[in-house]
């Protein structure tokens, strides 16, 4: 075969083989490029426009990173509020397939929350639910590898001890506006504190860049 017929045959084989996954990835990449604009601009959009209990932006790329670092899929937010850290850990969520259940008993904040995360092009990625999370948390089956509790702070350790054994080993336990000992903090979030810290099975670090953020890894079951 001299080399004009090997050049065809070859161009030939580009056109069958190459269009199908050529197309598949620039499609993913299309999307991925084009949810990330998105986010990145309402983000941009509503950066002063983020109060009424929310985090800062600082410890919502925080979660972030954390989810895709880790690869998390299945997610539990205890505090919606009007979705800010919702939109940060749905759109990480996004990178690994996974999906986020976030809940919150205020009406209001759960109406807005839903707008937000609709316009952030995220609902596929959000199961949000309007109910009183003293009752769903313990109801929820789970499993979970990641969650983030930014709910009432009176209730921060009973959270935890009713998600803790459906969060899998490996999985994370991120809890807002959490202080070190010795720093000025509200009297739930230290008593969380104290009480994460003191478990064996657990890793716990805070992150104090933002609002402040408790980091606890599950290393075992007990």
């Amino acid at each position: 075969m001299n080399g004009t017929k090997t050049k065809r045959l070859v161009h030939l084989l580009l056109i069958v083989v190459l269009p199908h996954n050529f197309a598949l990835q620039a499609q993913e990449t299309l999307d991925t490029t084009g949810l990330d604009t998105k986010v990145k601009v309402f983000l941009e959009s509503q950066k002063s426009e983020w109060r009424d209990m929310n985090v800062p932006a600082s410890d919502g790329q925080l979660l972030y990173d954390i989810i895709v670092e880790n690869g998390y899929t299945k997610g539990l937010e205890i505090g919606t509020s009007t979705g800010h850290s919702t939109i940060w850990i749905a759109w990480a969520f996004s990178k690994t397939g996974g999906k986020l259940i976030t809940i919150d008993i205020d009406e209001t904040r759960y109406k807005k929350a839903l707008a937000n995360i609709k316009e952030a092009g995220l609902t596929n990625y959000v199961d949000a639910r309007l109910a009183d999370a003293h009752e769903l948390v313990k109801k929820l089956e789970g499993p979970f590898d990641f969650v983030f509790s930014d709910a009432d702070k009176d209730w921060y350790t009973n959270y935890f001890k009713e998600v803790s054994p459906k969060l899998e080993v490996g999985g994370c336990f991120t809890a807002h506006n959490v202080r070190p000992e010795g720093r000025r903090g509200m009297s739930g979030t230290r008593a969380y504190l104290a009480y994460v810290q003191s478990l064996e099975n657990y890793s716990t670090t805070v992150d104090n860049s933002g609002g402040g953020m408790a980091i606890s890894y599950k290393k075992a079951e007990k």
